[in-house]
């Protein structure tokens, strides 16, 4: 007698049967599709960064309205995440996911055609509206619609595109930046969203939550109100100072709000938004710092790359961004081997040699840049740096959805990309900082001689030194040579910084990090359920 089951299947909560789990070719269809919504998303949150020079020739703007225009999405991306993952949870995933690309399209589309900058920045926030609904419930369709013994490769490749294609997403806006204008930026999300949608809507199944209580609505407003207070205190801290109001205010709301949300959530136990005691569980609690650091730690390193590629070596912004790829590459493809190699020895394990070799990349990167060095002096750091975090993502994520049911996917997935928002704004500001009090305190001393006038640009930074060089006369080599060795003072500084996170990451990994392999999320019906279209 056969001892296969026929797939199980179970009733959509509107009463329209499930169609069991999708096979082997339309589970490899949805993940191309989910992946490809990923990379439109993520190739926004970075690909204005290179474009900034002409958003503020077209719209005669100040750096401070250009920031916002580049910070608007990732501030209503991030406070939204929570409580958009877990409506999709409730009302559907895939309605929520087409709702998020129609959105997100239509937004990018009016911002690359917007006249002014008024309309740029509101195309900017409902373009972070429609990524908010569309990242969670990428991650949050795969666990629902992968069996568990396939989960952890597809969540590889998912933490492969979140992590590389935010470089990927850069080359290509270098490229079209360099070759166009900054205007033909929003095509690329704009044609992955169409291919998304078209896939999307042929094979990806729905799945959502039966559930029995309210919506959080003040779990919901308070975890809005907490995210976009500390992720604005983080964005507006190195542009205003960190004593300024306006910082100040973010901060005090911010803190206020994070308190109310526990305060509340704890009150709310089993209806909560997020049940905020799982995070004294190894599994939630290791996944969620771990990718907090390594975002945070990577995002601070692009900020010390790029100006290193650019005002050390000279080369273009599109021939910078060329220069991450392989470190891009060797990302993607560790992401993709970490679930097999956790298989054998662990999660924790895994995550705690990526660690170990992300932290030795950084301290490579400090230890030998210099002037002279080049670009080969950097790239074996930037290597390792690249595979050990790719080794660490993927079991940090599978940590953390494996740590809520099945039908909490969308904010399992949600508290996964609000981690890695709060490590990536926490980076840039933390790590950029050190960058830029270590360039201060090394520059005065080598600027004996240069015009006064001349020597004050250069300590703005060293982008603003090479461009006063030719009004130091004689002195325009010594300012250049000055600017460029303190740029590497400051380097060496942030990256030491580095080293030190992932030091104390390393250790606390091992102490608190899973036990175990990880394991499919609680309550989970194998194979997985998954309701019709």
């Amino acid at each position: 007698m056969s001892t296969n089951q026929p797939p199980q299947v179970s009733a959509d909560p509107s009463g329209v049967p499930g169609e069991g789990v999708p096979d082997a070719r339309r589970r490899r269809t949805i993940l191309i599709a989910v992946c490809i919504a990923l990379m439109a998303v993520i190739a926004s949150v970075s690909g204005l960064n290179v474009a900034q020079p002409g958003l503020a020739v077209t719209f005669d703007a100040s750096q401070s309205t250009v920031l916002w225009i580049i910070n608007m999405y990732t501030l209503s991306l991030a406070a939204l995440l929570l409580p958009l993952g877990a409506i999709g949870d409730r009302l559907g995933r895939k309605p929520m996911l087409l709702t998020g690309l129609t959105v997100f399209g239509v937004a990018s589309a009016a911002a690359g055609l917007a006249p002014s900058a008024e309309v740029m920045l509101a195309a900017r926030l409902f373009s972070g509206v429609g990524a908010a609904m569309i990242m969670p419930i990428t991650l949050a369709v795969i666990t629902s619609a992968f069996p568990a013994q396939e989960r952890g490769r597809a969540i590889g490749v998912w933490t492969g595109v979140a992590g590389g294609g935010g470089i990927l997403g850069m080359f290509l806006s270098a490229a079209l930046v360099d070759v166009v204008s900054w205007r033909w930026l929003f095509v690329l999300p704009v044609a992955l969203v169409m291919v998304a949608l078209a896939m999307v809507l042929r094979s990806v199944p729905n799945s959502r939550e039966t559930s029995g209580h309210a919506f959080d609505t003040v779990g919901a407003l308070t975890s809005v109100v907490a995210v976009a207070g500390l992720i604005l205190v983080l964005q507006e801290g190195p542009e205003r100072g960190w004593t300024a109001p306006a910082t100040l205010l973010s901060l005090v709301a911010g803190v206020v709000a994070a308190i109310g949300f526990v305060a509340w959530e704890l009150r709310r136990r089993d209806a909560a938004l997020l049940d905020v005691r799982l995070f004294g569980e190894r599994a939630l609690a290791g996944g969620s710092i771990t990718l907090l650091a390594v975002f945070g730690v990577q995002a601070g390193v692009f900020v010390v790359l790029f100006p290193f590629f650019q005002a050390v070596l000279g080369w273009s912004g599109l021939l910078s961004t060329l220069a991450l790829m392989p470190m891009a590459v060797l990302m993607m493809a560790a992401s993709g081997l970490a679930p097999r190699l956790a298989a054998r020895i662990g999660a924790r394990a895994t995550m705690a040699t990526g660690i170990l070799l992300a932290g030795a990349g950084l301290a490579l990167m400090a230890a030998v840049v210099s002037v002279d060095g080049g670009y080969l002096s950097v790239l074996p750091g930037m290597l390792a740096m690249g595979i050990g975090m790719g080794l660490s993502m993927t079991p940090s994520t599978e940590a953390i959805t494996s740590a809520l049911p099945q039908e909490r996917q969308g904010v399992a997935s949600a508290l996964n990309d609000v981690t890695r928002e709060f490590g990536t704004a926490l980076g840039v500001a933390l790590l950029g900082a050190l960058l830029s009090s270590g360039y201060r305190n090394a520059i005065d001393s080598r600027l004996a001689g240069v015009p006064e006038g001349p020597a004050d640009t250069a300590r703005e930074g060293v982008a603003n030194a090479l461009d006063t060089a030719n009004q130091a006369g004689p002195h325009a080599q010594t300012l250049i040579r000055a600017a460029q060795e303190s740029f590497v003072d400051g380097w060496q500084r942030a990256m030491w910084a580095g080293v030190a996170v992932m030091a104390a990451l390393f250790l606390y990994v091992l102490a608190r990090g899973p036990q175990h392999p990880t394991r499919p999320p609680a309550n989970e019906p194998e194979p997985a359920d998954a309701a019709a279209p």
